[in-house]
């Protein structure tokens, strides 16, 4: 296949675009800088100079990666819901030619979180350009979109694909366009959408990265409360392969969830600080936010659990990494945890 990835220079799109192109795809992917087409070129990536469509009249919106956000899947930085910084066009082109490569696509991957706004009008532009011919936009979400401000307790609740929630309100822009992305299967879109848990393995900056870096703020390895929280949990090697199935037999209209295990936050620091020597400290949510920032203190606060049914069941998708405790003791977590000197 002819596979457009939008986000191919980041965590998870990266991960996706390299992938792809060992099972003998050919990959296009959105770079915003020469540096930038420099890494594709060199990961056998075509590059393609472009940007996301900024409000009307304005710049380019900018673009990046998912972060770790109430609606994203978690691998990258927690940045709050709008990641992107906004920048003009520079050496990129616009939009317009993100549009042109699409049409010529067998598929897109739309795997960056731009704000709010730049994806809805991105997604919105791209499934109108997809239109009636029959292709395939796989949109990549979070089940951030799941998640319940505990302060730190456990939930009762997991979601499985079809399953009834709640949406937390600063993601309810992202289900919203979810929605569209499913709905587009009424005009001749293959279109479907993935929602990964926490994504954890190399380079990620999710919760085990988190409470390292606790460490190096306050001493010790921290969680907010009682710790008994989860958010369900996924690895990069296994996201990657489900967009592998997804492209292969997902059906038109179809959610897919992608998780594989979920641990308590407090059973997290308590690893941590087995593995660095030192105590463990239980937070308030205002103390979380000093630690992590207020989008990240809220989602260190939070449970999101959830179930992948219909990926298992539909694509015959089984995790092969079940256990996010093996990253304890990484160099790269450990340097975290270093305090300033």
């Amino acid at each position: 296949m002819n596979i457009l990835v939008i986000g191919a220079t980041g965590f998870v799109g990266g991960a996706v675009a390299r992938h792809l192109v060992t099972q003998g795809h050919t990959v296009t992917g959105l770079a915003r800088s020469g540096e930038a087409a420099a890494r594709l070129t060199a990961q056998g990536i075509t590059p393609v100079a472009g940007d996301l469509p900024g409000p009307p009249g304005g710049s380019p919106g900018g673009l990046s990666e998912p972060s770790g956000d109430f609606s994203g899947p978690s691998g990258d930085e927690p940045g709050g819901l709008s990641g992107a910084s906004g920048t003009g066009q520079g050496e990129r082109g616009g939009f317009e030619a993100v549009l042109a490569v699409a049409g010529r696509a067998d598929a897109v991957i739309f795997a960056a979180q731009p704000d709010p706004g730049t994806e809805e009008r991105a997604v919105a532009g791209l499934l109108d350009a997809l239109a009636g011919a029959g292709k395939t936009f796989v949109f990549t979400s979070g089940t951030g979109v799941l998640i319940q401000r505990t302060g730190g307790a456990w939930s009762e609740d997991s979601f499985g694909e079809d399953d009834p929630f709640t949406v937390e309100p600063l993601a309810a822009r992202r289900l919203g366009v979810e929605r569209s992305v499913r709905a587009a299967a009424e005009r001749q879109v293959r279109s479907l959408v993935i929602r990964p848990g926490l994504i954890w393995g190399p380079g990620d900056h999710g919760h085990v990265s988190m409470i390292y870096r606790s460490v190096a703020a306050t001493g010790a390895a921290c969680y907010v409360g009682e710790g008994l929280n989860t958010y369900s949990n996924v690895h990069i090697d296994d996201v990657v392969r489900l967009f592998a199935l997804a492209l292969e037999k997902g059906a038109a209209g179809a959610l897919y969830h992608a998780v594989a295990g979920e641990i308590p936050n407090r059973w997290i620091a308590e690893a941590v600080a087995d593995d660095l020597g030192c105590g463990t400290r239980s937070l308030t949510p205002e103390e979380a936010a000093g630690v992590w920032g207020d989008m990240g203190g809220l989602i260190l606060a939070g449970s999101s659990r959830c179930r992948a049914p219909r990926t298992r069941g539909e694509l015959g998708w089984i995790p092969a990494h079940t256990d996010m405790l093996t990253m304890i003791g990484e160099p790269r977590l450990r340097n975290l945890a270093d305090r300033p000197t």
